[in-house]
């Protein structure tokens, strides 16, 4: 019977390439006592496992990488293969033997021309960008870039990439990264990039990360509205998407709830597993949308923290910014309006696991900006939005005017 397949989080798959190359030595397997590298299974996969003997590992377009047993241990079926700059993603031993006698230099963000000027008296040097998730400052891609523009500053400088990812606690990372680089450099020196005051980039490098890192009003940006049924929060995000269509400064796309669900979530029940379902496709959607630059205006009840903060976390991770709109109309304001009846359904019993009356609405604790519509008109209450959005720099200047004193 053939193994349950399990594609991992983007750090356990960092991890499964580090561990296969050897670059985690001593650590050969996931989850060894006290290390921070382990794999984690949902809990009906890990039944599966346990009963066959292990999981098989795949990537996100379900290519094999390896098995893994119950115990941890690795046994690989195929190396990652694609993705941009693959060809200087090395394992260490390839690295040393191409590159002995160098010594390395592990850089998590764009080098500035002072730490160049620093760097040079090294001698001949690998620069092993950490472009793992979470790592490194820049996007993975915009890091190798700035880094292959900044070797062409120094005499005789290599790159080679690691997918070094972090575990959210700095000391763990430090030491994993002292054993990464101590790992492909051997028994060559490590150095560090010099903490230097100027920040002037050279010319190529300082336009790479421009590009990567774009100030708020060019910014991909996510503009999520949470709240109960009936709460305004699509009148309120369309009446957004308004003002921001007649400024005329960015490419729009509405996410509204009930649209997706007609065109996106179509066959998708209202159970909580099936509404969850549908706000991580919308997430994903608008995810995407940030990633080109975009903005994607979102209006689901999302009544869960998890489930929005896996679509803050896709957001993050395309390098989007997400703006959350709690929408707090009382429950019994929402109840008063009840343009459709739905809640006098759901307190009949006709309408199972409705938020707010059988099922549960968790008040985001992480919303930019909070608003009440009762007793308020759309405009004045859009102005709230409008200030916050204006504040943290997502807005240009035209539409800033036409914002209410």
């Amino acid at each position: 019977m053939p193994l349950p397949q399990y594609c991992p989080t983007p750090r356990e798959l960092d991890d499964l390439e580090l561990l296969v190359s050897g670059a985690l030595a001593p650590t050969t397997t996931y989850d060894e006592p006290g290390s921070a590298v382990t794999l984690t299974l949902p809990p009906d996969v890990a039944s599966r496992a346990a009963a066959e003997g292990g999981v098989e590992i795949v990537d996100p377009e379900g290519l094999p990488l390896a098995r893994v047993e119950p115990g941890g241990a690795i046994t690989p079926l195929t190396h990652a293969q694609h993705g941009p700059f693959r060809r200087v993603y090395l394992t260490p031993a390839q690295t040393r033997e191409r590159y002995a006698g160098r010594t390395f230099v592990p850089v998590v963000d764009a080098i500035t021309e002072a730490q160049l000027a620093a760097l040079a008296g090294h001698g001949p040097l690998v620069l092993l960008p950490l472009v793992g998730h979470g790592t490194p400052e820049l996007s993975p891609v915009a890091l190798i870039r700035a880094t292959l523009a900044a070797a062409t500053h120094l005499p005789d400088a290599e790159v080679v990439a690691v997918p070094l990812a972090s575990h959210g606690d700095p000391e763990v990372d430090h030491e994993l990264g002292v054993r990464v680089a101590a790992n492909y450099a051997g028994d060559d020196r490590v150095v560090g990039v010099t903490d230097e005051v100027d920040g002037d980039y050279p010319p190529e490098v300082a336009a790479i990360v421009d590009v990567d890192r774009p100030v708020p009003a060019e910014q991909g940006l996510v503009l999520f509205f949470t709240g109960l049924s009936g709460s305004g929060k699509s009148t309120l995000a369309r009446a957004l998407m308004d003002r921001l269509l007649e400024d005329g400064a960015r490419t729009l796309t509405s996410l509204d709830g009930d649209v997706v669900r007609r065109n996106l979530s179509a066959g998708l029940t209202f159970s909580k597993e099936d509404r969850e379902t549908n706000i991580r496709r919308i997430g994903w959607v608008a995810a995407e949308i940030s990633r080109h630059g975009g903005v994607a205006v979102c209006s689901p009840i999302a009544p869960f923290d998890e489930t929005r903060q896996q679509v803050r976390a896709m957001v993050q991770e395309a390098g989007g910014a997400f703006f959350l709109v709690h929408v707090a109309t009382p429950l019994e304001e929402c109840e008063r309006r009840d343009r459709k009846g739905l809640y006098a359904k759901a307190r009949r019993g006709e309408i199972p696991e409705f938020t707010g009356i059988s099922s549960p609405y968790e008040e985001p604790a992480d919303a930019d900006v909070r608003v009440d519509t009762t007793g308020r008109t759309i405009e004045e209450a859009l102005d709230d939005v409008l200030v916050v959005l204006r504040d943290a720099g997502y807005l240009d200047l035209t539409t800033a005017t036409e914002i209410s004193a």
